[in-house]
């Protein structure tokens, strides 16, 4: 019998180069990569697979050979972009100036704490059987079963044939995250991530390091559970290499959306604390990402750890004040802190949000959809635009169809620190059974996992 070639994804050398050469074209190094570009055009390589994370076919071994070597000349060009990646760096080309709370009522941010738990778990399902599909078929999936905008869970109940086969549900999920056969929250790993950081948190303390991180990660994730960025960096740790060498070495997804999703409980550790929360989130992002890889973890764990504390009397400005300590701790000439400038502003001045997406597209659709950048604006954009309302924000994350679960989940995570539990409408409604592989969570409650966040954050 003949063996079939596993092709393993996101680390063969043929399938990162065109990857790579995008990224030099995203950081300013286009003129200096186009030589390479063209030897290895000229060698018969080809560009990065558009969504699958690997080509269908193994390369001749002297093409994979000229990848590996043209991947190392790639990563010898230095960016000329003032993004840095050391936290002394970041910190002092970041406008600062937010002031962390002192006095955090122990009652209120059990509340919030729950609701951010909930919220995040919410935005998740919703985006997870949609996940892959482009915009306009989620919402024509949407307006085909009465739910655009959309307001509730997705159905097949009522889908038409001819648009069910064009646009097929995610596989992975569409036996557990549709309305009819929702039976508590189906594993993720935009859920996954949060539970690890809660478990490194228990285990190492607020002291941990990146190098505990990576500890955990070999203790607790099998590399298959991991993808893009995150692959990489476990081949990396395998192969013997330290941080920030694990982020670097032969990693064309280092500024993608991994350390973002990874986020959320450094913000809920410290609340009211966006620097505090943000150092650590660049411990865990440094293991696999750089520059706009690392903002984006940092300005998600400022906002999660904002949104917990401000007076939410008044919707829309606690939104922009959750968003402003995004902003605070990462450096303003970066594309992300640019980019998500812009989606806010477009935001406020525009009464419809699918011509802000429209806009967030004009800029950012030559983005791969899982990359930082297009996704922390769309995150930023949908909680300015929705003013609060958890339906409208998480809606509106899963509706323009990037990385539809993971930013669903991080604007549910936001907009439920924000309102509380008592604040996110019944319909969103699941079971307090959360599934999961990870060791020691499946079938855990959020009330419990509230229970061991308020345990690991800052004694008040």
């Amino acid at each position: 019998m003949t063996s079939r070639l596993i092709r393993l994804t996101w680390v063969q050398p043929e399938d990162l180069v065109g990857h790579e050469l995008r990224q030099a074209a995203e950081d300013g190094r286009s003129a200096e990569a186009a030589p390479i570009a063209a030897r290895w055009h000229a060698a018969g390589g080809h560009d990065a697979p558009p969504r699958a994370g690997a080509s269908p076919e193994p390369p001749a071994p002297e093409l994979r050979a000229l990848a590996a070597q043209l991947l190392d000349e790639l990563a010898a060009i230095p960016s000329p972009l003032p993004e840095p990646s050391g936290l002394t760096e970041i910190q002092a080309s970041a406008p600062g100036g937010m002031r962390s709370a002192t006095d955090v009522d122990l009652d209120g941010l059990r509340e919030r704490l729950l609701g951010a738990w909930l919220g995040r778990a919410a935005g998740c399902v919703l985006g997870k059987p949609v996940e892959k599909i482009p915009r306009e078929g989620i919402r024509e999936i949407a307006e085909a079963t009465g739910n655009w905008p959309i307001r509730g869970w997705f159905t097949a109940a009522g889908l038409p044939q001819d648009v069910a086969a064009r646009w097929p549900w995610n596989r992975r999920s569409a036996v557990n995250s549709l309305a009819e056969n929702i039976d508590g929250v189906p594993e993720d790993d935009d859920l996954n991530f949060p539970l690890l950081a809660l478990s490194l948190l228990e285990r190492f303390g607020r002291g941990f390091t990146t190098g505990d991180v990576a500890a955990m990660w070999l203790d607790e994730l099998p590399a298959g559970r991991v993808f893009t960025a995150e692959r990489v960096a476990y081949r990396n740790l395998l192969g013997g290499a330290e941080p920030p060498a694990t982020a670097t070495f032969r990693n064309p997804f280092r500024e993608w959306i991994g350390a973002l999703i990874r986020a959320d409980v450094y913000g809920w550790a410290n609340p009211g604390d966006p620097r505090t929360a943000a150092e650590f989130a660049w411990r865990d992002a440094r293991l696999s990402h750089t520059a706009n890889g690392v903002y984006g973890a940092m300005m998600v764990a400022a906002m999660c750890a904002r949104s917990l504390v401000v007076p939410a009397g008044d919707p829309a400005s606690a939104v922009d004040e959750v968003v402003a300590a995004g902003l605070s701790v990462v450096p303003a000439g970066s594309r992300l802190a640019r980019a998500v400038r812009e989606a806010v502003a477009d935001a406020r001045a525009e009464p419809d949000f699918e011509r802000v997406v429209d806009r967030l597209y004009e800029r950012h659709g030559d983005l791969h959809w899982v990359h930082t950048i297009n996704n922390a604006a769309l995150v930023a954009a949908a909680l300015t635009h929705a003013r609060g309302d958890f339906t409208a924000s998480i809606a509106g994350a899963v509706a323009a169809g990037w990385d539809t679960d993971s930013a669903g989940a991080t604007v549910g995570s936001i907009a439920g620190g924000l309102l509380g539990a008592s604040g996110i409408p019944a319909r969103w409604a699941l079971k307090n059974r959360l599934s999961s592989s990870m060791r020691g969570f499946d079938g855990i409650g959020f009330d419990e996992l509230t229970r061991r966040t308020l345990a690991v954050g800052i004694p008040r």
